[in-house]
């Protein structure tokens, strides 16, 4: 058994199938134990290899210190399940990446999240600052999207891919951090920059915006030029993310 409730669907897929649901389990695993998880809330999802337009995302319900290879779900792009499972989906995440997979053919992974920091700097008026060396490294990579509400609406998704545009990362308004790669080492360190980025946001702005010093536009430009090695970066640190949930989160890749 994969877990407790769920048998190992390992032999009964592809292997580039197996291999998708192997990154996007540590992916659900990495999240939480960084602590950005939001109980059974938020998703991440990734694109099943093949013509079909099916993608896998998590059973609604399961923590994601839970979630296994085996314990995703697979939907095509109405929203409908397309393999033998006891388990359902959050309409709400599949508004969201169903809209972003359907739009971007680099978007083979989808990271979308709650975490305090990321959602206090998308209530921000001026988004992301430069105030930062992960700002400076992302700030011209990150697109925005106003709330509309919990993300129920189907109408919304032409307005989010349009907001996305050709850019990696977005913040939400008012609801959170969201990143997309080709790989799953491309959306977790992008997101992980990201992350990172909001946390400094904002204990740097506890002293109050007045005393809070906005990197020089020499070093932004400097900086911007440096972070087109991010994929470089992605390649070196995924390995290390694996090895670090096979000694803290096991069991991920059954």
């Amino acid at each position: 058994m994969a877990d407790g409730n769920t048998p190992s669907l390992k032999s009964r897929v592809s292997e580039a199938e197996w291999q998708a649901r192997v990154d996007l389990a540590a992916l659900y695993r990495l999240v939480a134990l960084h602590g950005w998880d939001d109980m059974i809330f938020t998703h991440i999802s990734a694109r099943v290899p093949g013509p079909e337009h099916h993608f896998l995302i998590n059973p609604y319900g399961y923590y994601f210190e839970e979630i296994t290879a085996s314990s995703l779900v697979k939907v095509d792009l109405e929203g409908n399940v397309v393999q033998e499972t006891q388990n359902f989906i959050n309409p709400a995440g599949f508004t969201i990446h169903s809209a972003i997979h359907a739009a971007r053919e680099d978007a083979h992974f989808v990271i979308h999240l709650h975490t305090v920091a990321g959602v206090g700097v998308a209530a921000q008026q001026e988004g992301l600052l430069p105030i930062g060396q992960n700002a400076c490294l992302l700030q011209h990579q990150v697109a925005y999207h106003g709330y509309e509400g919990l993300a129920l609406n189907h109408d919304e998704r032409e307005r989010l891919v349009a907001d996305l545009g050709d850019k990696p990362l977005m913040l939400l308004r008012n609801h959170g951090t969201l990143a997309v790669g080709q790989t799953a080492a491309a959306a977790w360190v992008g997101m992980f920059f990201l992350e990172r980025a909001c946390a400094q946001q904002v204990a740097a702005l506890s002293v109050g915006r007045d005393h809070v010093l906005i990197a020089p536009e020499a070093a932004q430009a400097e900086t911007k030029e440096q972070g087109r090695g991010i994929g470089f970066i992605s390649a070196l640190a995924w390995p290390g993310a694996l090895r670090m949930l096979d000694r803290k989160s096991p069991g991920y890749d059954v």
